[in-house]
Formats: structure tokens, C-alpha cells, sequence
């Protein structure tokens, strides 16, 4: 994605030299300059700083007796200033040691920059200093790359996180540092043209990041985003952040490349001779490559097939070969033959493997000249917390997720091609899920599949929510969801596809996403809509189990915890799980699903619950605390306003909560989906507005989306009945939104 933001180079350029002019000032000052040097290290030394960059400077001398006195009369000059100061007097062989064992000294000193006094000492610093970094490489580079990836450990990747680090952030400023450090050595080529580019983007960023924070930051916060754009010239947050994931991508890329040639060069010469591993294409080196004599020109399936041959063997592409396919491939003819979409299957089949293999094409340009409707979804952000990955990224780990299930389904070519395209219309308007579905059926007929599989791929692009949504906020026990999901589905072949498709797609999203609570529920649905599929009627509404029976037999307030279940037995009450969730919330407990059945005047409720933090609560301290709230002696209102209170509130603007009516989701109740910003009592204060309306709630299914609420209800009225009163169903959605403001 290319757009005309504004750069801040000359800005760089401008500060850098105003910067100097001011410190030779300071440095005239305080030394007539013989044997005596003023170094520029770190952001002043590439000559890249922004507003709040610190001052990084070296005070080199050869033996002066006064270099003291000469560095109090520069040092201080700039702590009046209020400019950050990292600072360090030292003699050339001083600092040859000090760089000898630190990395951080290093790398600036490589990089050091000449400002004023003596430049002979500043050449004879940085010429030893490179000359023991490029003699003791294999150690020095060992190194430097531990560093990078324990950077990549705490502070993630630069192009898939809400707010990233902007400096230590994989595909960050550091890692191009680390990149230049490498060519010092003369082990690999310095960055290239589009590297260049999008450092200086990040670079960009990181100025306007200043300028609106009015401080030294580095990682950018959802609340400056929009002002960081608007200084770009960027029309919104969106826009920064697709073009900073792009950067970043680039960046990593290069990173891995470099990482590459420097494993080639320091491993010793790799074997000899070629070893053919698809028709035109070769490893050689430990690479894939092409084939002697092979002409790109002429065979457009040639790049999928080399492709397909790399994820297969685990190998890289070799970076030559993929620019030549990138330039000499001709446009793949429409409908793909045969082979091109066997080499696609191929590809996504690899699993892990064919990540970092579509990255490659994906760089190189070659996956939006085979499928133009990828460039929608390239480097597009998803700005919630559940998503790990852009949607292009999400897309072929959800893909590769797949490839692990591909022995559960009768089609594993559609599985894999359904998950590699399940979310292609995010680039569009609209749901994406009706969106994806007609961009689905476009791609679909251009890689040339029948008719037949192009309906069962858009109908699993349609679908491929059904499942978790379904199984996570219905009612499985209620006979009308399980009909419901058959006459979506139609077929075993599909629900198989939809099964697959929903845990691949799960984990692929991230662990709020997906987890063993979700993936239960989602066999259960499965198993269920199975058994009707195969003609046998829907399961009836479970009996108490004999454990809940024994425990009704008391008729008193009870609770059993086991694990994440909690079972509650009290005298059946209107009100009655709210009350209950309240005293869950009031322990740290989050409540993820609930239901309710009877066994005459008692009720029994389960609950499946995970602690907050920590460790679950005592369970006899639960048990007492719900007799007490029977009783009407324990004020539940007032703890959770007190744990409501101690909850920051969010940084950000939150969307406003959406009571909605689900119509037809049942035959026996009312089914109401809440949705809010999630916080303690929640459950609580819904079910209190349910009370006010004189409701009961039946069933409960609850979901935490990141730091978002999707609560289902099942609601009776006194007699037992849905509502059907227009008037009783406006109070209720009014009387819900009233308890969540």
C-alpha cells in the first residue's frame, strides 16, 4: 500500500545540523581541540534524531590531564538545557575495551560521528573498533543476533501489534541497526532500497510520535494514533497502521534474509551439486532455486510449483530466484490450469512450513498477480486486542493451522483453500462474512473450481462463524439451535469443513480467541447437529445428573466447585443466577456460560467459571456467601461498586452497549444478546435489570472478546412463556441498556 504521508527527513536533517552547530559552540568553549574529540553516537551519530531523541555523545582524548574540566564545560551546558544526556569520556583504547565487551557501546561506535576537535582520534576510535568487530564476527554477530531476538520476546512484532514499539518492536528500528552493524562486518550487504524506505517511515512515525506526546516515546498508544496519522498526512489511524505493519513486514524480511546469508557465510561452504525437487526447480546451497536453462517466460506455473517445492522441503526460496519470478513470470492464465491449483493445495498443505514461503511471494508482489483481490487485505490491521495478526498474516496462519486437519475432513483442498480466504472480505464493506462470500466465489472460479466446490467454498466463507458463535452464545440444550445449524450447514461434508475451518481459524486469531472452554463447546454442537444430519432427532434437554439430584435432595443453598465448574442448588427463586453471578464476581470469578434446571422447588445451576487472577476461591467462602445473599444479608451491590471502582477505566473511547432481541433463536424463550465493555459485575447487573422486568433467566452464554462482552440470555416471563408483547420487549432492551451506562 503506497500513500503521500508526509516525511520528516529534512526535519531529521535540520535538527542534526543545528544539533552540531551548538555542540562545537559548547565544545570552542572548552578545549582548544588538541588530542580531544567530541563523537556523536546513537540517533545524533546516524544523524536520524527526533524531538525527544537524548543526546548520545563520547568524549575521546589521548591522555589530557584536564578532560575533565573540558567535560563539565560541555556536559553541563546541555543538562541546563533540559536535553536528555547518555555521556562517557574515555580514550581510544578506552573505548576499543569498553566495545570489546559491550554490545550497546559497539554498535554506536560503529556508527560514531565526528562533531568536533581532533578528528584524528574519532578516526582512530571507529577504525579499531571495526576492525575488532569484523575479526572477532562469528562471536560478535552470535551476539548481537541473542539480543534481537530476546527485543522480539518482550516487546513482539513491530507490524502485528495494537501499539507497538516502534524501536525494540520486531521489524523496529533496531533490527534495521542491527542489519547495518551486520554489513560493518562485512558479512552481508547493507540494507536495500525498500528497507531504506521503510525505515525512514518508522523514522517518521516515531518523530510525529514526538511532536504529539511532547516526549521521548517510542511506543505508539491506540490514543495517539489518529494524531500521529494527522501530522503524517495520513487520513486516519487505519491508514498509519496498514502502512507501518507494511514497513514492518519489510523490515523483518530483510532481517531474516540477513540472518540467512550470515548462517551461509559463517557455517562454511555448503555441499556441492544440485538436488532436483520439482520439475525446473532445484536445491542448491540449501536454497531453492531454478533449474539450469528453465525460462520463467514461458511457464507461468513455475512460480507456484517452486513454491510448493520449498514448503514441501522446509528450504527458503532463494531471494535471486524469487526476483526473477517476481519480473519474468507471465500472468497466470484464468481459469488456472490443473497444476497451478494443485501447487496452491501443495503450498497451504505444508503447514508452518508455508508461512514464511508466502511471505516471500507476498514481498516479492507475486500473491496479488496471482489473486488481485489479496491486495485488499494486504498489511490490513484488525484493530482489537483478540487478533494477534493483519488479516493478510491471519489469513495463512489459519492456513497452516488447517493443513493439521485435513485427515478430519473429505475435502482437504477445500479446507485449506477455505481458511487461507475465510476473511478476503475484511477488504471490503459490510459483514465481512456476506462480502467474503461473493469475493470467495470470484477467486474461486479463477483458480478454476467447479461449480459444485465453488458453492461449498462460498458457503464455508459464509459460515465460518456459525459454529463458535453458536456454540458459544445459544442455548445447545434448546432444540431449536441444533435445527437451526443442520438447515444452515445441509451437509456432513460442510459441518466437517466448518469444524476444521473454526479451530484452525481460533488459534490462528489468538488465546482470547480459542481456547479448551470454546473448542468443548464447539465439539458439542458438532456432535450434536452430526447426529441430526444422520437422521436421528435432536438430543432432549438434560436431567439432573445423580450428583445434582443428591445435592437438590437438601433443598438448600449449596455450591460444588470442580475445576472451572461451579454447581449452585438453592431453593428455586426468581432472580436466583444473577444473585449467583454476583457472588462469583465478588470472588474474582468470570463467568463464562450458565444454565439452570429444576428439580421441584429447587433449582440447580451450573456455572463454568475461571478466576480472574490467581487461584480459585474457597469454595465453603462461596458457599457462605450465597446463603447470604438468599437471606437478603449481604449487600452484593455494594462489594462489586467497590471492585468496580478499583477497575481503571479504559483509555479509550468504548462503542456503546447493543441490547439486541434475537427473533426465532428459540421456540421456549426469549433470547436477548448483550453486548458491552466488559467489567466486574456485569453478568450481575443484567440479570438484575431481567429481575426489574419481572424475567427469569432460563440459560446464560457468556464471552469475553479482549476486554468486549457478548453475553446470550434466555428469558421466561412469571408464567414461563417468550415474550411476545412488543411494548414488554421495548422495556426490557430499554431497562438492560439503562444497567450498563
Amino acid at each position: 500500500m503506497r500513500g503521500e504521508a508526509r516525511s520528516y527527513a529534512a526535519a531529521r536533517k535540520e535538527r542534526t545540523a543545528d544539533t552540531d552547530r551548538w555542540l562545537k559552540d559548547l565544545f570552542r568553549t572548552a578545549s582548544d581541540g588538541d588530542h580531544v574529540s567530541l563523537v556523536a553516537v546513537g540517533s545524533l551519530g546516524r544523524g536520524e534524531p527526533a524531538p525527544g531523541s537524548d543526546l548520545d555523545l563520547v568524549l575521546l582524548h589521548n591522555g589530557r590531564p584536564d578532560v575533565a574540566r573540558i567535560a563539565d564545560r560541555i556536559w553541563y551546558p546541555i543538562w541546563d538545557s533540559s536535553s536528555g544526556l547518555d555521556h562517557s569520556v574515555r580514550t581510544v583504547e578506552e573505548a576499543v575495551a569498553v566495545a570489546r565487551q559491550d554490545l550497546k557501546a559497539v554498535l554506536g561506535l560503529i556508527q560514531a560521528r565526528h562533531v568536533a576537535g581532533d578528528p584524528e582520534l574519532t578516526r582512530k576510535a571507529r577504525e579499531a573498533v571495526l576492525a575488532e568487530w569484523r575479526a572477532d564476527s562469528r562471536r560478535r554477530l552470535g551476539e548481537l543476533r541473542e539480543a534481537a531476538d530476546k527485543r522480539a520476546q518482550v516487546s513482539g512484532e513491530l507490524a502485528f501489534l495494537l501499539e507497538p514499539d516502534l524501536k525494540d518492536g520486531r521489524g523496529g528500528l533496531r533490527d534495521v541497526q542491527a542489519m547495518q552493524a551486520v554489513a560493518a562486518a562485512w558479512v552481508a550487504s547493507a540494507p536495500g532500497p525498500r528497507v531504506r524506505e521503510a525505515h525512514e517511515f518508522i523514522l517518521d512515525v516515531r518523530h510525529a510520535l514526538h511532536v504529539v506526546t511532547a516526549r521521548g516515546a517510542d511506543r505508539l498508544v491506540l490514543q495517539e494514533q489518529d494524531a500521529v496519522a494527522g501530522l503524517l498526512g495520513l487520513l486516519d489511524a487505519e491508514a498509519l497502521m496498514r502502512r507501518l505493519a507494511e514497513a514492518g513486514r519489510t523490515v523483518s524480511h530483510a532481517f531474516d534474509a540477513t540472518w540467512r546469508t550470515v548462517d551461509k557465510l559463517l557455517s562454511g561452504p555448503a555441499p556441492r551439486g544440485r538436488r532436483p525437487l520439482a520439475d525446473g526447480v532445484v536445491e542448491h546451497g540449501g536454497e531453492v532455486v531454478l533449474a539450469r536453462g528453465v525460462n520463467p517466460r514461458t511457464d507461468p506455473v513455475l512460480v507456484l510449483r517452486a513454491a510448493a517445492a520449498a514448503a514441501d522441503s522446509g528450504l527458503p526460496m532463494a531471494p535471486a530466484t524469487v526476483s526473477v519470478l517476481a519480473a519474468q513470470s507471465p500472468p497466470m492464465p484464468v481459469p488456472w490450469p490443473e497444476e497451478a491449483r494443485d501447487a496452491l493445495v501443495s503450498i497451504l498443505g505444508a503447514g508452518r512450513a508455508a508461512v514464511p514461503v508466502w511471505e516471500e511471494l507476498d514481498q516479492a508482489g507475486i500473491v496479488v498477480k496471482l489473486l488481485p483481490d489479496w491486495e485488499r487485505v494486504r498489511h490490513r490491521p484488525q484493530r482489537n486486542p483478540i487478533h494477534r495478526f493483519t488479516v493478510d498474516r491471519h489469513l495463512i496462519e489459519a492456513a497452516a493451522n488447517a493443513a493439521g486437519h485435513t485427515r478430519e475432513v473429505s475435502r482437504p483442498d477445500l479446507l485449506l483453500i477455505a481458511a487461507l480466504l475465510h476473511d478476503v472480505g475484511k477488504g471490503w464493506p459490510g459483514d465481512h462474512s456476506a462480502t467474503g462470500e461473493v469475493v470467495v466465489r470470484d477467486i474461486a472460479t479463477r483458480i478454476g473450481l467447479p461449480p459444485q466446490d465453488v458453492d461449498t467454498l462460498a458457503t464455508v466463507v459464509r459460515h465460518h462463524l456459525l459454529l463458535p458463535e453458536t456454540a458459544t452464545r445459544r442455548d445447545l440444550d434448546d432444540p431449536v439451535t441444533i435445527e437451526k445449524v443442520a438447515a444452515t450447514v445441509g451437509s456432513r461434508e460442510v459441518l466437517d469443513l466448518l469444524a476444521a475451518l473454526a479451530v484452525a481459524d481460533g488459534n490462528a486469531t489468538g488465546p482470547a480467541a480459542w481456547n479448551a472452554w470454546k473448542a468443548g463447546l464447539v465439539a458439542d454442537l458438532v456432535r450434536r447437529v452430526r447426529s441430526v444430519l444422520s437422521g436421528s432427532p435432536p438430543p432432549k434437554p438434560p436431567t439432573l445428573s445423580a450428583e445434582q439430584a443428591a445435592l437438590a435432595r437438601h433443598g438448600g443453598g449449596a455450591v460444588r466447585v470442580a475445576g472451572g465448574n461451579v454447581t449452585v442448588v438453592a431453593p428455586d427463586r426468581v432472580g436466583l443466577l444473577w444473585s449467583a453471578a454476583g457472588v462469583l464476581s465478588a470472588h474474582r470469578l468470570i463467568v463464562r456460560s450458565a444454565s439452570s434446571a429444576s428439580a421441584g422447588s429447587t433449582a440447580v445451576i451450573e456455572f463454568s467459571v475461571i478466576p480472574e487472577y490467581g487461584s480459585p476461591p474457597d469454595p465453603a467462602t462461596l458457599e457462605s456467601d450465597l446463603r447470604l445473599v438468599l437471606a437478603g444479608r449481604l449487600d452484593i451491590e455494594q462489594r462489586l461498586a467497590r471492585r468496580a471502582r478499583a477497575v481503571r477505566p479504559p483509555r479509550v473511547p468504548v462503542a456503546p452497549p447493543r441490547v439486541t432481541l434475537v427473533d426465532d433463536a428459540s421456540a421456549t424463550a426469549t433470547v436477548v444478546e448483550v453486548r458491552a465493555h466488559d467489567r466486574p459485575g456485569l453478568l450481575w447487573r443484567i440479570g438484575r435489570a431481567f429481575g426489574e422486568c419481572g424475567l427469569d433467566v432460563r440459560a446464560a452464554r457468556v464471552e469475553t472478546l479482549g476486554a468486549e462482552a457478548v453475553d446470550v440470555f434466555y428469558v421466561v416471563d412469571r408464567a414461563g412463556r417468550p415474550l411476545s408483547d412488543d411494548a414488554q420487549r421495548a422495556q426490557v432492551r430499554d431497562h438492560v441498556l439503562a444497567a450498563l451506562r
